[in-house]
């Protein structure tokens, strides 16, 4: 790999480490680790690599790497004549939170959905125009809600059917 490579997976390493860090709750190095993974691909890290280009302890990238592989983010992988670990990303870790992210979806549109017909029942008793509830915010975030969910689960259906056709 070429250094200006290198110097640019380094910088997205960190850049992708804060994000994991500050919305998935990994402590930094864990963070680290696993976007070190992602942006490895398919051919896998080895623990030597992380230890080496993430500039951390044998027993800090240890005691992490079996922390990711206890929450099921990770999975290793050897090569015949070869004694190392080689670390990827848990494709079914990503359907995991595929299916969070929808679960959370459709319980916000339920919560908006009831939250609607509320207002539109106070609205119907109500014959002062200056204070009836605005629906328009509901009914566009409930279609947005309907969109993304959507187009996620199509995302979903596409990684299971790669995953099992390998």
């Amino acid at each position: 790999m070429s250094n200006n490579v290198r110097d640019e997976k380094q910088v997205l390493v960190e850049r992708l480490g804060v994000f994991m860090e500050q919305k998935e709750q990994f402590a930094p190095v864990a963070a680290r680790i696993l976007s070190y993974i992602v942006l490895t691909g398919k051919i896998g890290t080895t623990f030597e690599d992380l230890v080496t280009d993430l500039c951390a302890s044998k027993s800090t990238i240890s005691t992490h790497l079996n922390h990711l592989a206890d929450l099921k983010k990770i999975v290793y992988f050897t090569k015949p004549g070869d004694r190392k670990k080689y670390y990827t990303i848990n494709e079914d870790s990503i359907i995991q939170s595929i299916d969070t992210l929808m679960e959370s979806w459709i319980e916000q549109k339920a919560l908006h959905e009831e939250i609607r017909v509320y207002k539109k029942k106070v609205n119907a008793k109500t014959t002062d125009g200056n204070v009836k509830f605005e629906l328009d915010f509901h009914d566009n975030y409930i279609q947005f809600l309907d969109e993304v969910t959507q187009s996620v689960s199509t995302l979903r259906s596409k990684l299971i059917e790669k995953t099992t056709k390998l």
